[in-house]
């Protein structure tokens, strides 16, 4: 056997025989490190553990539970082993797709019976006893018409619609464990027996293939890690999570509520709501003056050429709502504002000396979210987007984009968003003038650009290939909350075709006529996206600033109430959000309810109080911290409000 040289990560040379694989490599290494892996890297190409290496001077990395990549691996395998533990339950059951997901894997099937909480423990433990025989995954490939035949006779239709949409040339690979089979790329563990961490989570409805019009299919959730302790950190986090869900939140604190007459996904913003609105609003209002923006306001509709012309009927049209005729002529309620934008940065001619051109407006648009994809107000069909489009030269361009990253640092740091990511998101060479429009030098030029601006301001980031928008590369905005949850909050794109079709100029230096770049941002999202994180980021204790109640006076009894209505006036006059339990409750029952609506400052008044001018002071998970003068109180609140301190 022909012995070839291969490269680890710390460099290290090794010769095996060609054709050994990442077991064999490991085993090599040590019988722990055996033990310890799941998969290999060859060349940056996730493997399994038993695939052959053949090639020479490949560099090669095996996957170990401490590999990043693991976890998708060990997520993907479960997914399996939830299947086949459900074809051997539900003999007649027939499976669907079953991916990995950030933390959880989920698995869609197609059986007769209801997937209630006693089946998701006779499922598990199904799962834990196929996992205890340590079954062996294999890897077998199979041309297309092999594979239609195999699971046409297994009675699996979904699998079957799968396979028909592959090119017939294709070879299709495929995961035997014991007798059950399923279609998938891998890589997976080398036995069901690295599955030893496991918790089914719950069921749900989810249509096949996201269309409405096909079959309800069962939906199971479930998650797996390396470790108990991991498990057991997730549960938790996930028991957290349901706390803090949005939805649930929303409703208590009265913030939004969505109604049938109304319409699904267009959210109704109540009064604690639209003050976390106008909080925000003028938050970006502020950052944006400062920044050299001008504001414009634009129609919630237009006609249909405009979007012709930019392009949006053409990529965007399933996602909008249908249009309106009106007078023979096809109207469209907007689903972004950059085409009004456009127009307006074409109805007065521009220099260079104008140059850039910053116009930002809080613009509501409107998208044909399916039924099924509707979710709070993270998915919605209204929403009021911090949107903004900067046109430059192209000199300008890395400056302005960078200004426009630091903008999105600068309100991470307000609302405490500590872990964040930037994902370049490229366009796909492959798809030029379907998805993308068809100038490959444009892009690479842009994306080269967008690269360079990142690394010169030191913003970490990756590369997310087939992601852009139709029009030029963008950067991808993910969060995570303050117990881990992962958000996309918003875009920063660059727009290098669309300028032309509005026939867009400014005038240059040699009285030329040139067309601007353009930069679509938005670093607060929408109102109805951002506030969803925010409420699950600090679980409905807002910040003071951002508090839609701040304040709440708790009289000791109707003696006190004319005291109380002084204190109000005075922090109304500060612009300080201000109530009155006048309720003939208990004080500890006031002050539970208080706590109950996260109410950040309760002041209590009594004789003494009145007396003195002074309040007995509470701040929420503070407790009681002593009497104080209103008249230094109140300077500290405004300052407090003002600062937009997070505590």
């Amino acid at each position: 056997m022909k012995e070839i040289q291969i490269k680890l990560p710390d460099n290290t040379i090794k010769h095996v025989e060609q054709g050994s694989t990442g077991g064999d490599l490991a085993r090599s290494i040590g019988e722990g490190l055996f033990r310890a892996s799941i998969a290999a890297k060859v060349d940056g190409n996730l493997v399994d553990l038993e695939s052959p290496i053949d090639i020479e001077n490949a560099n090669v990395e095996l996957i170990t539970n401490k590999s990043p990549e693991a976890h998708e691996v060990l997520l993907h395998s479960s997914a399996h082993l939830l299947a086949q533990a459900i074809k051997e339950l539900y003999p007649h059951a027939k499976i669907a797709i079953g991916p990995a997901l950030a933390d959880r894997y989920y698995y869609d099937i197609d059986v007769d019976i209801s997937i209630n909480d006693k089946e998701l423990e006779k499922i598990e433990g199904k799962m834990k006893e196929l996992a205890k025989q340590n079954i062996q995954v294999e890897r077998v490939e199979l041309s297309r018409n092999e594979a239609l035949e195999k699971f046409k006779k297994m009675g699996e239709d979904y699998k079957v619609e799968i396979i028909s949409d592959i090119a017939v040339e294709e070879t299709i690979s495929a995961y035997t464990q014991g007798d059950f089979i399923d279609l998938c790329r891998g890589p997976h563990v080398p036995s069901t027996g690295k599955i030893k961490y496991f918790k089914l989570l719950s069921s749900a409805g989810a249509y096949w293939r996201g269309d409405e019009s096909n079959k309800m299919l069962q939906r199971i959730y479930g998650t797996a890690w390396f470790t108990k302790e991991d498990l057991n950190q997730f549960l938790i986090n996930l028991e957290e999570a349901k706390k803090r869900d949005h939805r649930k939140l929303g409703k208590e604190l009265e913030i939004y509520a969505f109604d049938d007459e109304v319409g699904p996904g267009l959210p109704l913003w109540l009064p604690n709501g639209t003050v976390i609105i106008e909080e925000l609003e003028n938050l970006a209002k502020e950052t944006e003056l400062k920044a050299g923006y001008s504001r414009v306001r634009t129609p919630h509709l237009t006609k249909g050429d405009l979007y012709e012309k930019s392009g949006h009927l053409d990529h965007y049209e399933d996602s909008m709502y249908p249009s309106m005729d009106v007078d023979g002529t096809s109207y469209y309620v907007k689903p972004m504002n950059c085409p009004h934008h456009h127009k307006i940065f074409a109805a007065v001619p521009k220099s260079y000396r104008d140059m850039p051109v910053r116009l930002a407006e809080y613009g509501t648009c409107y998208r044909y979210e399916k039924s099924g994809q509707l979710f709070g107000l993270m998915r919605v069909r209204s929403m009021q987007m911090n949107d903004a489009h900067i046109y430059c030269t192209e000199d300008q361009f890395k400056d302005e984009f960078l200004k426009v990253c630091n903008m999105y640092l600068y309100y991470f740091d307000i609302f405490g968003i500590e872990k964040y990511q930037m994902r370049l998101s490229l366009h796909d060479k492959e798809n030029l003038g379907k998805k993308y429009v068809d100038h490959p030098e444009l892009w690479i030029k842009t994306e080269q650009l967008v690269r360079e601006a990142l690394v010169e301001g030191n913003i970490p980031f990756e590369e997310i290939p087939g992601e852009a928008a139709f029009y030029g590369p963008k950067i991808d905005v993910q969060v995570w909350s303050a117990i881990g949850r992962e958000f996309t909050l918003a875009t920063n794109q660059v727009d290098f075709a669309v300028p032309k079709r509005f026939d867009l100029v400014y005038n240059d230096e040699n009285n030329k006529e040139q067309t601007p770049l353009c930069i679509h941002r938005a670093p607060l999202g929408t109102h109805e996206r951002f506030i969803g994180f925010l409420i699950e980021h600090f679980g409905g204790d807002f910040p003071l600033w951002l508090a839609p109640r701040q304040v709440i006076i708790l009289p000791i009894s109707d003696k006190y109430l004319g005291y109380a209505e002084n204190l109000k006036s005075s922090m109304l006059e500060n612009n300080i959000r201000v109530s009155i339990d006048a309720r003939s409750e208990k004080m500890g029952a006031k002050i539970r309810d208080a706590e109950l609506n996260k109410i950040p400052i309760m002041l209590i008044a009594g004789e003494k109080e009145q007396n003195d001018n002074s309040v007995s002071l509470r701040r929420r998970h503070e407790g009681d911290l002593g009497a104080r003068r209103v008249d230094d109180l109140i300077p500290e609140i405004i300052e407090e409000i003002k600062t937009r301190r997070r505590s």
